[in-house]
């Protein structure tokens, strides 16, 4: 076991998962396995396009190191999505989420007495238009904060992609040290 899952869809924000994608697949030496709900090119925010390696119902049951979920505004959910959500979330594996990702967790009732973020910091009506749906988050135990690390959560705001990863690389334990860890942050962010 030495993979991480990065779910992928039609419109994501391609630019929150390339950044930590890299570190994990060359620091940590992690399988970075692409998965998305069918077998088709995935077109993100950027126009990039991505080719998943496998289907989230087919890895229901994978045990991985972790699930990455970028934001975009694509609130298609699936009950395998679902399912997988709540698998390593009960195993205490690493649950990433970024931007709008934390929609699926709130879906999922993973947020419940979880400290969390995310850059929905209100459910506009945009979001209610977009989502067909009242706000889905557990608003009070939202913290309105870059990044925020709860056990095996962690979850930030999409500007704070580098923070994101930082804190997902110490959760791995990329770093020896606050300093090494500090460091890394210095030399991304200047």
């Amino acid at each position: 076991m030495n993979k991480i899952f990065i779910f992928i869809y039609d419109g994501m924000a391609d630019f929150e998962m390339t950044l930590i994608a890299h570190i994990l697949g060359t620091d940590l030496g992690k399988e970075i396995v692409t998965i998305a709900y069918e077998n088709h090119i995935i077109r993100s925010l950027s126009g990039l396009e991505y080719k998943p390696k496998g289907l989230v119902k087919d890895v229901v049951k994978d045990d991985v190191d972790g699930l990455i979920i970028p934001g975009g505004w694509n609130g298609e959910l699936r009950p395998e999505l679902i399912e997988l959500i709540k698998n390593v979330n009960s195993e205490g594996k690493l649950l990433g989420a970024i931007c709008g990702g934390p929609y699926f967790l709130a879906k999922a009732n993973i947020l419940q007495n979880r400290k969390y973020t995310t850059s929905m910091i209100e459910w506009t009506e945009m979001h209610k238009q977009q989502y067909e749906e009242i706000d889905p988050f557990p608003r009070e135990s939202f913290v309105n904060e870059r990044v925020v690390v709860d056990k095996n959560l962690i979850t930030s705001q999409g500007v704070a992609f580098i923070d994101f990863t930082c804190e997902v690389c110490d959760w791995l334990k990329l770093f020896k040290s606050e300093d090494e860890k500090n460091q890394f942050l210095k030399t991304l962010k200047g």
